[in-house]
């Protein structure tokens, strides 16, 4: 149950459509389904503007389409982390699948309003930047990739100065030195959620340096999630474009 259900339904009511034990029954689903494994939260759409979201990893093949088919409603449920018999069990049961990687959207994704652009420093963090385009897309926005474009080549992300400024938010993901956030920061006044990730050689601490990079990065405005953290970033850029 989402805001726009719910405000349908109850014009639904008001309007002599639906009787009230049926809007009753339709609302009672609250707040959560108890399947056993898992306390999955219906209402949360309704809360935030943002349906709940299945957290794959840890999670048996079984436990992850039981979580999936107690969110099942009108828009995609969103499963990060998932292990590849998972995205394989999910792809044979339902008919509309979208998988990046580890991230797959089952059923229809919402209608996109703004636009992330989503910038990816080397194809090494290909995967965390795909988790946060596919999140975006399922919390409502338009996407576009901007891929490897990190600051070994500075040309290379000149050259994209065009997908920067028709965004209205960018994820912005880099390992190694985690220098990108800083200077796509000095180029645009868009906002901008940084993620560091785990990728680089071993002084980078799995992705420490990139996250203690990023969270003091000289140009202002960069909003920083934690090390390989693209649901996050998604979630926040989504947001971000949908109001603007």
């Amino acid at each position: 149950m989402d805001r726009d259900r719910a405000r349908a339904l109850l014009d639904a009511v008001a309007a002599g459509e639906v009787p009230s034990a049926d809007a009753l029954d339709a609302l009672a689903v609250a707040p959560y389904q108890d399947l056993a494994d898992t306390l999955v939260d219906t209402h949360r759409a309704l809360r935030t503007g943002d349906p709940e979201v299945v957290y794959g990893a840890g999670k048996t093949t079984e436990q992850v389409l039981a979580a999936v088919g107690g969110l099942q409603s009108e828009r995609a449920v969103l499963v990060t982390r998932a292990a590849p018999e998972a995205v394989a069990a999910l792809r044979e049961q339902y008919a509309e699948v979208v998988v990046e990687g580890g991230t797959v959207a089952v059923g229809p994704l919402p209608e996109p309003r703004g636009c992330v652009a989503v910038l990816a420093a080397g194809t090494s963090d290909g995967a965390v930047a795909a988790e946060a385009a596919l999140t975006a897309r399922a919390f409502g926005a338009g996407v576009e990739r901007v891929d490897d474009v990190g600051v070994a080549g500075l040309h290379r992300l000149i050259a994209a100065r065009p997908a920067l400024d028709r965004a209205d938010c960018l994820v912005v993901v880099a390992g190694m030195e985690g220098a990108l956030p800083s200077v796509v920061g000095g180029l645009v006044g868009t906002p901008m959620v940084a993620v560091p990730t785990s990728v680089g050689y071993g002084a980078s601490f799995g992705g420490l340096a990139a996250l203690l990079a990023m969270l003091n990065a000289c140009a202002p405005g960069i909003t920083v999630v934690n090390i390989d953290n693209g649901f996050g970033a998604g979630v926040f850029a989504a947001r971000v474009a949908r109001r603007r």
